[in-house]
Formats: structure tokens, sequence, C-alpha cells
């Protein structure tokens, strides 16, 4: 039999436990690799992204500014690579290797175009945006978003089929491809900051180059390997049936991602008018307390992952006991996490800024609120995995846009609103900060009732399948 017709690797037997973390390890790798790459991006734009420590902050804040917007644009079509994700886990639990073809080649095509308009959206608009935005340096962060876009095309590509390899099995390929690309990132970084002198820019170039380095390597790696997602470029074309099938599941994801996005704008939005400082101390610390949510975030991948293939082989006890486990080890590791990190916390923002004790006070305040409470973002990641790895994308897209987006919006004009002028900054940050565990914690509970109802309905259809009568 070819390789080709065999799953990298069968979830659906062997011990469960050890499974879920042995597959959770490496996109926990993953992402606290690109995450360490970002952090030496911040620690070198903060520390000679100018010539003065003012300077440094500026740009700093510039880069932290831009996160949020990123996020905004390209998070809708990040989001429709989930659908490609959800396929090629079915296909891989029920051994339907032409099914699985068949989404691969026509996420690819789908891809591509997705991050060319992505590129094109980002470029041209994004600027207008900041500027509402009031974003702090705007000198600065506008030709880094630009650069930044640049790369979009590769990142999309890369994201859509390390999805797929994941959701076949795979959670370890794309942790060595990203380590290659991370290094030629610190590198050129070093270049344009350090000795180019590039600021803000620099480091959106760099970033750029270096997804592009991560789509070759994943492109090459699919063409050459005997796996079910292999890559033939002679069966490139797209299946009408299957791209239908791909964004009825990823557009509602894209949309429940886009909205997460925009909460978080105005959000940003809301804290850019306090200052550099506050900016500043927030995006060191965010980009901190990111290792913490990294953590809790991998186990998004896992349990979609987990529950697509045990729903794709029809074996629903396996798959129950694996969400529970999945909710345990999020909730153990977020919480442990999360207390280091806090603990750690002011030497750690030292890195970023060493010489401004503003910046660093300001970014505990963030870290007290998050590292305490992300194991709560950790279970909603968890809960919209199994919905997505059920094949249901509408309703966690409904239940997040309430529970999550809408309910920060409110919290920003109400709460927040009704505080910030009477608190002292540090307790008004406190406030903004508060609606993030409110939100995952609400958006969490509705998301696990949602799932177990609809686990008791896919096991009731499947028993009613002509192999069970």
């Amino acid at each position: 039999m070819n390789v080709r017709t065999k799953p990298h690797k069968d979830l659906t037997e062997g011990p469960l436990l050890s499974q879920i973390i042995l597959f959770a390890l490496p996109l926990i790798a993953t992402s606290v690799l690109q995450l360490l790459f970002n952090t030496a991006d911040t620690i070198m734009v903060g520390r000679w992204g100018g010539e003065t420590p003012e300077e440094c902050a500026d740009a700093l804040a510039a880069v932290g500014a831009c996160g949020a917007l990123i996020k905004l644009i390209g998070d809708f079509f990040l989001g429709i690579g989930i659908g490609a994700g959800i396929l090629v886990a079915h296909g891989v639990g029920a051994r339907d290797y032409d099914d699985v073809k068949k989404t691969v080649h026509t996420s690819l095509l789908l891809s591509f175009v997705a991050g060319v308009v992505t590129m094109l959206v980002g470029f041209f608009a994004s600027p207008y945006i900041l500027e509402w935005m009031q974003t702090p340096a705007l000198d600065q962060a506008i030709p880094y978003i630009r650069a930044y876009f640049f790369g979009m095309p590769a990142t999309v590509i890369y994201y859509y089929c390390a999805a797929m390899l994941r959701s076949s099995g795979d959670s370890a390929r794309p942790l060595i491809f990203l380590s290659v690309a991370g290094v030629v990132n610190v590198a050129l970084n070093y270049v344009a900051v350090v000795t180019l002198k590039m600021g803000a820019m620099g480091v959106g170039l760099s970033t750029a180059i270096s997804q592009w380095v991560s789509c070759f390597l994943i492109i090459g790696y699919m063409l050459r390997a005997d796996i079910p997602c292999h890559i033939d470029l002679k069966e490139l074309h797209i299946d009408l049936a299957k791209l239908k099938k791909i964004l009825l599941l990823g557009i509602p994801a894209g949309i429940q991602y886009t909205f997460f996005a925009i909460s978080n704008v105005l959000i940003q939005a809301a804290m850019n008018p306090l200052g550099s400082v506050a900016v500043a101390g927030n995006t060191a610390a965010c980009n901190l307390d990111s290792y913490v949510y990294a953590t809790q975030n991998a186990f998004y991948q896992t349990t979609l992952t987990f529950v697509g293939q045990h729903l794709g082989a029809c074996k629903f006890k396996r798959m129950k006991k694996s969400i529970l486990l999945c909710v345990i080890s999020v909730t153990t590791i977020g919480l442990a996490v999360g207390i280091g990190m806090l603990l750690l916390g002011e030497p750690l923002l030292q890195l970023y800024t060493p010489d401004n004790a503003e910046v660093i006070h300001f970014g505990m305040v963030r870290l007290q609120v998050f590292c305490l409470s992300f194991f709560i973002g950790g279970l909603m990641e968890t809960g919209c995995g199994a919905l997505n790895g059920l094949g249901k994308s509408v309703s966690p897209m409904v239940i997040t846009l309430i529970g999550s987006c809408l309910f920060r919006v409110v919290w920003i004009y109400t709460v927040f609103a009704y505080f910030q002028p009477i608190l002292p900054l540090s307790d008004a940050l406190r406030v903004l900060y508060l609606s993030y565990p409110i939100s995952w914690a609400l958006t969490a509970l509705v998301q696990f009732l949602f799932c177990f109802t609809n686990l008791k309905k896919a096991e009731k259809e499947a028993t009613l399948q002509p192999e069970h009568i």
C-alpha cells in the first residue's frame, strides 16, 4: 500500500492522554518559538528603534498599536483556513484519502487568492484606520504595517497548509519550518534595526521575508512527501463542491476571528489616547502574556483534530474522553504557566525597556489581570475547537460574537467609559482589561453547552447510518 494512503498518525487508536500531550507539545513549542522571535523583534525595536529612550518608546508603541489592526485585516482570511483543517480531520478519520486530496488542492489555491486580497486591503486601507485609531508615532506605524503586509500571501498559505498538516496528525513538521524562518527573521531584524537603523519598518520587512521562507519550506515538503496532504501540481484545481464546504465551515470562523479582532481594535483605540507610555507598557506585557496564551491556544487545534478524527471514525465514547482530557490539560497548564509568568513579570519587562520604570509599571498592571485568568481563555479555545471539530462553525461564531466581542464593546462604552475619568490611570486600565476574562468565561460556558448538545445529536445520527442498522 502506498504510504500516502495512510495518515501521518492515527489519533483514533492508542492511549489518549499521551497522544494529546504529544500532539499539543509541538503546537505549544511552535507558538512559543514564534513568540520568542517576535520578542526579539520587540526588544530590538524597544532598545535600538531610535536615538533616545523616547524615540525607542515611540517605535515600540507603533509596532504594538498595529498588532490589533493586523489581526483585524488578516484574521478573516486566516479563519477560512479552519474549514480546510476540519475537512482534513474528518477525511483522515474516515480513511477517505481521495476526499483529503480534494481539500488540499482546493485549499492551496484558495489560500493564495485570500493572501493576495489581504495584502492589498492591508496595504491601502491600514493608514486610514491607524489614523482613526489615533495611533501614536504614526510616521513609524504606517511604514511598518505596509512592510508587514508584503508577507501576508505567504502567511495565509503557510497557515492553511499547517492547519491541514496538523489535522492529519502532524503537529511537529510546522515547528521545524517555523524554526528556520524564525532564525532568518531574527538575523534580518538585527541587520535592519540595529545596523541599518530602519526602526519599525525594518521589523515589518524582516517579518514579511521570514514568512515567505516558511511558506516555501512547507510547500516544498508537501510537494515531496507521501502523506495524506501531499500536493501534486498537476492536480491543482478548484473542486466546487469542496470549496463550498470549506467556505461554509471557514467563513463563520473567519467572521468570528474578525469580530474578535474588531473588539481588540476598539480596546486598543480606547487605550491609545492614554499616551505612548501606557501603550508601550501594554505592548511589552502583551508580548509576554502571549506566551501563556500560546499554551492555551494550542488546545484549540488539539481538540479540533481529536474531535474531528474521532467524528470521522464514529468513535464517540473516545471523543468525549479526549475533550475531558483537553479541558484538564489546558486548565492545569494555564494556571501553572500564568502564575510563573506573573512572578517573573518585572525582570522580564526590563528586557524590553530597562530605562523606563513607567512602562514597566503599566506592563505589570496588564500581567496581574491576564496571567491569573488565561486558563479561562484556554477553556474557551477548547470549547470552540470541539464545536469546530464536530463540523459546527455558525454556532461558535454567534456565541463568540455575543459572549466576547459584543460584550467587550459594551464594556468599553459603559463600564470603562464611566470609570476611566474618575480613576487613576493604572486602575482604569485594570477595568479595561477585566473585560477579557469575564467575556472568556461567558463564552466558554455557552460553548460547552452547545458542544455536548451537538455531540449527542451527532452520535444519534451515526447510529441511524446504514452500517449501524
